[in-house]
């Protein structure tokens, strides 16, 4: 049952050939067979999950079941989820029981999916390693000493090893998409607003976007379907129709015209990298797409641009963990002062604290035109690349990430050079844009992931270019060594 896809699974479920409490006991052991390795999911909710199950069971026998219905399924542990520990990978959190469920769990509650437990991530979704959690490093389940990616790395581990059929992921600035590609899943980050971010922890609120983990497009197409849609609750959510995106999923690629950005293919990315998604970009081409040469000038000043706004916007957003309202508190504070500054100062990691000190510093008097004001003036510009691309473009396609997972520990000391890791994934972020990776194959045991950049609200067209080269492709198929 745990090399199936959502879809058979589901088809499965419908044919009775068993009951979503089986598929889910069978999860739960898988999960607590292989979780000490991987340390992928901080919370397990076995009695939440058989619960609903049983429910989920109700619903198929008296035919009110969806096409989620009894599927199981991994949050990842940035969402607020009632009665459940949300803890965002962070001490200040280690004791925080959300009062109630964030908008994208609702309605995946309502779809009948059975949540299995929280994944681990990397602090606030501040890293792209997973080694800034509190709860310790997640592992890859290609390569047990190598990084999963992050934050998502929880999310992504979890579905590589086939400890669930799918999870949740947030993308602020490729958080979804390069796990995915570390770990050799298909992840997609939405465009912004499509999503709701109610209940969604808060990292930097104009680049956060939630959007689904799984092991094919048409896995993720089912799973948008559902956590897609306007939200009165979220004041950055587009209120526009959500499409049928498994409908368009078999439409013919013949006259697809694709960008290659002549950035994205030079120095900075590891050559055999490079020939994985050259291989890729021929299969598209042998699938009746077009190929076009591209450019993206501002591509470099991404990073350096997304490193003053989320910074700026995390210092913001983590002012109001304090240790007064909920979260961690020190023991004694002599005063409030001291409340604050020992609270924080024992409650975030190290990592986080560095983003708060560079966001506050970017927003004092005398800094901001000089640092945020100037970072909005070159997201305009990097936005406007993409818009002029997409004259001539369908698509953008390129790799994931410049590197396959590197070592545990690897980058830890350099976090300049951790940074870099993202630098193909920053801009789709900073201008708002749909973005997903799929596998496209391996350097040694590791995998490498494509990534395909769409229009504003084209995730459907993303959809349909992922699953027609997933359906002539088996790297989406693969299983790492001692997970099958």
């Amino acid at each position: 049952m745990h090399n199936k896809t959502i879809v058979e699974l589901s088809a499965d479920l419908r044919a009775k050939k068993y009951s979503s409490e089986e598929l889910t006991r069978a999860f739960l052991a898988r999960v607590e067979k292989f979780n000490p390795q991987l340390n992928a999911l901080v919370t397990l909710t076995a009695e939440h999950a058989l619960a609903a199950a049983r429910s989920a069971d109700a619903r198929i026998a008296n035919g009110t079941a969806e096409p989620l219905t009894g599927i199981p399924i991994v949050q990842k542990d940035i969402f607020c989820t009632l009665g459940v520990k949300t803890t965002c990978g962070s001490k200040m959190l280690d004791n925080f029981i959300a009062p109630y469920d964030a908008t994208t769990v609702i309605k995946l509650k309502e779809a009948g999916t059975v949540m299995l437990g929280k994944a681990n991530m990397d602090e606030f979704a501040m890293g792209s390693s997973n080694e800034t959690s509190y709860y310790g490093a997640v592992r890859n389940p290609w390569d047990l000493s190598a990084v999963p990616g992050g934050s998502s790395g929880g999310s992504a581990a979890v579905v590589a090893a086939r400890l669930a059929p799918a999870a949740t992921g947030t993308d602020t600035g490729g958080s979804i998409r390069q796990p995915a590609a570390l770990c050799g899943i298909t992840g997609i980050k939405p465009t912004y607003g499509r999503v709701s971010r109610y209940g969604m922890i808060a990292f930097a609120s104009s680049l956060d976007q939630a959007g689904p983990m799984a092991r094919s497009a048409e896995d993720c197409a089912m799973l948008l379907g559902t956590m897609a849609g306007f939200d009165t609750l979220d004041s950055t959510s587009v209120d526009m129709p959500v499409p049928d995106y498994r409908a368009t999923l078999n439409n013919s690629l013949q006259g697809l015209k694709i960008g290659l950005p002549k950035e994205y293919f030079g120095d900075g990315l590891d050559a055999q990298v490079g020939k994985v998604i050259d291989g890729a970009i021929k299969q598209y081409r042998a699938l009746g797409a077009e190929i076009v040469e591209i450019t993206l000038p501002n591509t470099m000043l991404s990073v350096p641009t997304y490193y003053v706004v989320a910074p700026a916007e995390c210092s913001s957003n983590l002012s109001r963990f304090d240790g007064v309202r909920f979260g961690y508190r020190c023991k004694d504070p002599k005063d409030l002062a001291d409340l604050y500054k020992r609270s924080r100062g024992e409650g975030f990691g190290a990592e986080v604290k560095r983003r708060i000190m560079i966001g506050t510093y970017a927003l004092s008097a005398g800094y901001y035109d000089a640092y945020y004001a100037k970072a909005q003036q070159l997201r305009r510009l990097i936005s406007e690349d993409f818009k002029q691309a997409f004259k001539h473009v369908d698509v953008i396609m390129g790799p994931t990430s410049p590197t396959v997972a590197f070592n545990l520990g690897e980058k830890l000391a350099d976090p300049v050079t951790m940074y870099l890791s993202d630098i193909y994934t920053i801009a789709v972020n900073l201008a708002g844009l749909p973005g997903m990776s799929i596998p496209a194959g391996f350097v040694g045991q590791r995998p490498v992931g494509l990534q395909i950049i769409g229009n504003y609200f084209d995730e459907a067209r993303l959809l349909n270019a992922a699953h027609k080269y997933q359906q002539v492709t088996d790297w989406h198929q693969r299983v790492p060594e001692g997970f099958k």
